[in-house]
């Protein structure tokens, strides 16, 4: 049982809108590529601008790294979980603190690897402040409740419930906890 629950959240986390994008302003393909990640839904070209946007224009060192993890949220949600890693680590190589790749990388880890190596990539997008720290700490509690830290899982789906109040899944997740006094 717990594994099918486990599966099914994983797809939601992937599913919905970007997992965390990386903002990229102006003109440009690597802005298009932003708007893309940050959509709800892949079209046929996304992950080609993206592509164009490393391979022709003249970014800075910012927008190179925030068009690597947007071109991995694309293919990610195109069930290219292993192209989207190697765009998320070459994001982290190139800027070690950007918390967005870590996060990114723990959703795509969570779904080729399971939730146990995701752990660590949640923790390290909170300490890096990512965007959506609800998100990770609603991923955290996944990988916490699927190697058996109940206790952690609890805390950091009450932490997401928190950020985002109006985010019903981490309320579903707590739903099925019973807290006892000791």
């Amino acid at each position: 049982m717990i594994g099918k629950f486990l599966s099914a959240a994983a797809l939601i986390v992937v599913a919905g809108p970007a997992v965390a994008a990386v903002t990229v302003v102006g003109n440009s393909a690597a802005q298009s590529c932003y708007q893309a990640a940050a959509a709800t839904v892949l079209l046929r070209d996304d992950i080609g601008v993206c592509d164009r946007a490393l391979n022709e224009e003249a970014l800075t060192p910012y927008e190179e790294v925030a068009t690597l993890v947007n071109r991995g949220i694309l293919k990610l949600r195109d069930g290219r979980t292993d192209s989207a890693i190697a765009d998320f680590d070459a994001a982290i190589a190139r800027d070690p603190d950007q918390a967005e790749a870590y996060l990114n990388k723990g959703v795509a880890l969570s779904k080729k690897d399971g939730w146990a190596n995701a752990l660590p990539l949640f923790t390290l997008a909170i300490e890096k402040k990512t965007s959506r720290p609800a998100l990770a700490y609603f991923g955290r509690g996944m990988a916490h409740e699927i190697t058996g830290d109940v206790r952690s899982a609890y805390s950091d789906y009450k932490m997401a419930s928190t950020l985002e109040p109006t985010w019903d899944r981490p309320v579903e997740e707590l739903s099925r906890f019973t807290v006892k006094r000791n």
